[in-house]
């Protein structure tokens, strides 16, 4: 009885077990079932995803092109079905007589635009960048600025091109305790106490003083004579003609001015930057190419070859000494810029222009924006946004707001270029061209010891492909585009877009170590630097007094420095670096201290942090 009673809850317990168990052993079993139709699904999942994917990609069918209906046709069209009525060779004739029009022009504008043969007696001018300085920097001019003599008892006739006033300096340069950037570098154009005439540091851009003291004008640019004064002090700070000169209190031994006799003044009236007229017969010849025929070729290579000399010969040319040299390094570039363009006419641009029977929106969207990005200078480049590189960004005032914004545009543009390409079912090869490219920059950006570099003709070619559509968009984007390569390929040339470091950087900071300096001594008029050992890796220490370098220690063998002081009365500036001496005779500096100075009350102020 006791072992019946006992064994039927032993069953009982073992059929719940058991139906728990072939429950759990169910659910196991619908769950890896569901698991494995999961699994199955997937592929099936990803697979019709990808296929949605790669039929929204192809765009719809059938695809849809896109073409300009013209505003106002009939008068947009008028000239061109004129033109069209001629005879071949009559078509031909005109257009070449066109060109041939514009050639005998353009060379006699430049012609009698260029330099007189004799300024004032001084004889004939030389002709000077925006940027050219008596004195280039303190290193260049070595010890006592004995590579950038003489100092004075000369006299030379110069020119000076138009719109000098937006030469600025792009790297912070130090001028006493101040430091100066994106300005133009004047330095002093207040009257000498001796002398009366307006007195600039031989620093300074020799066509900014020139336009500071009314010596030629900014608009139209002009000649002149600069005299060399020699040894000056207190330059005087004063805003005059657009441009805020910089003040500097001490002595500086290279000064110059400007000679306003009645004779030189006229003849140097006779002088100008001939840009403007040029200009304005270049403009008109291109507008006549877009307005005449509805042939792309027949557009756009005429109007290719006159902004390209254009911008070579007159508005924005690279440095040189006379027009034959000029029209040499312009025909250096020209013609592998033409087979370029070439190519991206054949692949890009008259996909645009083909069968566009709009001459006067061509003529105002492509033609006018060709020639907005292709007079950068005075265009696109006021904008805060010098080059595109980190440490420039990082130190120009709105160029991050600046890069951000023009992102934001270029990303709005690429969107509304993807429908359009979508939608004439050409979406797919463009997006493995570009991915193509995107691969090429990666693979720059792997080299050691080189930067990619961004320039105005590379951005353009990288971009052009993105404009290959009838969209009056499309016509502005590319003409813009075409206008960048113009600019960036006659003005710079065709610059590698992988730089070394210090291409890149220029005269910008090095970000190195700067030499630790000791409380100097000080005994009436003489004070006394020593530093610390030198780091490792230089040879020496070079002192600059009053941005003037005065002293160069050789194999850390000299390990201090004294200053006699002559004038009692102004304060004098003092900056130490760390020197290399190279092969053949070659300086290699570091990045200097800020100036500590020793003022009028004999006084040392201390070195401050930072480095310039």
């Amino acid at each position: 009885m006791t072992r019946a009673h006992d064994s039927e809850p032993e069953t009982s317990g073992g059929e719940d077990r058991s139906r728990r168990n072939s429950a759990q052993v169910s659910n196991v079993s619908v769950k890896s079932s569901t698991w494995v139709k999961i699994q199955r699904r997937i592929p099936t999942s990803i697979a019709s995803l990808s296929r949605r994917v790669g039929d929204w990609i192809k765009g719809p069918q059938p695809p849809r092109k896109h073409r300009i209906k013209p505003l106002f046709e009939p008068v947009q069209m008028f000239l061109p079905r004129m033109f069209a009525r001629l005879p071949k060779a009559g078509q031909v004739l005109v257009l070449l007589c066109a060109f041939a029009v514009w050639v005998a022009v353009f060379v006699t504008i430049l012609s009698n635009g260029s330099l007189p043969g004799d300024i004032g007696g001084f004889g004939p001018p030389v002709r000077l960048a925006c940027i050219t300085r008596l004195w280039p920097d303190s290193p260049s001019c070595g010890l006592d600025g004995r590579n950038c003599l003489p100092f004075d008892d000369q006299s030379f006739a110069f020119s000076c091109p138009a719109d000098c006033s937006s030469a600025h300096v792009l790297n912070p340069r130090a001028i006493g305790n101040e430091s100066i950037i994106y300005r133009s570098l004047v330095v002093g154009g207040t009257p000498d106490a001796s002398q009366g005439e307006d007195i600039y540091r031989g620093d300074s851009f020799i066509c900014g003083a020139a336009i500071h003291a009314g010596v030629i004008s900014n608009s139209r640019g002009g000649c002149g004579v600069v005299s060399l004064a020699g040894e000056k002090s207190s330059y005087g700070s004063v805003t005059r003609n657009g441009i805020q000169s910089v003040a500097f209190d001490s002595t500086f031994p290279l000064s110059f001015n400007f000679n306003q006799d009645q004779r030189v003044l006229s003849s140097a009236a006779k002088c100008g930057d001939p840009r403007w007229k040029a200009l304005g017969l270049s403009v008109v010849f291109t507008v006549f190419f877009s307005v005449i025929t509805t042939s792309p070729a027949v557009f756009f290579f005429p109007v290719f070859i006159i902004t390209y000399f254009q911008i070579a010969l007159a508005s924005d040319p690279p440095p040189f000494d006379t027009y034959p040299s000029a029209v040499s390094t312009a025909l250096a570039t020209l013609l592998p810029a033409l087979f370029i363009m070439t190519l991206l006419f054949h692949t890009t641009l008259r996909q645009t222009l083909t069968h566009l029977t709009a001459p006067l929106e061509k003529a105002i969207l492509w033609t006018g924006a060709l020639w907005v990005s292709s007079l950068n200078s005075l265009t696109l480049g006021k904008i805060p946004l010098q080059r595109l590189t980190a440490h420039d960004i990082s130190q120009q005032p709105g160029a991050l707001a600046s890069l951000i914004i023009i992102i934001l545009v270029l990303l709005v543009i690429a969107f509304l270029q993807v429908s359009h390409f979508r939608t004439e079912r050409r979406l797919p090869r463009y997006l493995a061209l570009y991915a193509l490219l995107a691969s090429a920059l990666l693979i720059s950006l792997s080299f050691p010891r080189l930067n990619l570099r961004i320039h105005h003709y590379i951005l353009a070619l990288l971009l052009l492909p993105g404009t290959a559509l009838q969209t009056r968009p499309s016509l502005l984007y590319q003409g813009l585009l075409v206008g960048l390569f113009i600019n960036g390929v006659a003005r710079w040339g065709f610059a590698s877009v992988l730089q070394t470091s210090a291409a890149l950087r220029g005269d910008a900071q090095l970000g190195r170590g700067v030499p630790s300096i000791l409380p100097p001594a000080i005994n009436g008029s003489n004070i006394t630097f020593e530093w610390e050992p030198l780091v490792r890796g230089w040879d020496g220490v070079s002192v600059l007094v009053n941005d003037v370098e005065r002293f160069r220690g050789l194999d850390g063998g000299e390990t201090e420095f004294t200053w006699v002081r002559e004038a009692m009365d102004t304060p004098e500036y003092f900056r130490f670096g760390f020197v290399n001496y190279v092969a053949f005779g070659g300086v290699m500096y570091s990045d200097f201290t800020r100036a500590g100075v020793w003022g009028v009350d004999g006084e040392w102020s201390g070195i401050p942090d930072g480095v310039t």
